[in-house]
């Protein structure tokens, strides 16, 4: 059982070095084959959570194996609990509380329907004149034309309607109710 724990104890170490100093280069490789794992599975099977099971799991029982006077069964049942126990800690401790810690202010112009906005350069019936929206934190001007084919002056306030072709199509609204 010995060589068990230590294969366990050494091959996690060996995941957690390779994929901290190769992890983008192999998931570039392999060009994301496997995603799957931490994005249809559940939440705790990252991972993460596995490997680190694993690699406690073999480190408990090696410990367990050498300095205690239990029989094999007892140890696997120990090291197996203490794995688990292990696991969720790394799971509750480290991956849930990253999952949405990743913030991006990127967007896309679909994404911009049903913003409000305001006109900044004047929209003419047949034309484009542009319009700034609120973005996360952030705002955007963008090449925007009247929905309804009505001018819109500057200062006015906008919803947009629709997107086509790289174009805000934005509808005059009025707030004031």
């Amino acid at each position: 059982m010995e060589t068990v724990y230590m294969t366990c104890l050494i091959g996690g170490v060996l995941y957690a070095i390779v994929s901290v100093i190769f992890g983008d280069w192999i998931s570039q490789a392999l060009d994301g084959m496997f995603d799957f794992l931490s994005l249809d599975g559940p939440s705790f099977l990252q991972p993460m959570t596995l490997v680190g099971g694993i690699t406690i799991f073999g480190g408990a029982g090696l410990l367990l194996e050498r300095y205690s006077g239990l029989s094999w069964t007892i140890i696997a049942l120990l090291a197996l609990l203490i794995a688990i126990a292990g696991a969720v800690a790394v799971f509750f401790l480290y991956v849930r509380p990253m999952e949405n810690s990743e913030n991006s202010i990127a967007f896309t112009l679909g994404s911009l329907a049903g913003s409000l906005g305001e006109v900044i350069v004047p929209i003419p019936e047949q034309g484009c004149g542009e319009v700034l929206v609120k973005v996360g934190a952030g705002n955007t001007n963008q090449i925007a034309a009247s929905y309804e084919e009505k001018a819109i002056p500057s200062g006015s306030r906008v919803v947009v309607v629709e997107v086509r072709e790289g174009v805000l199509y934005v509808s005059e609204v009025n707030l004031d109710m």
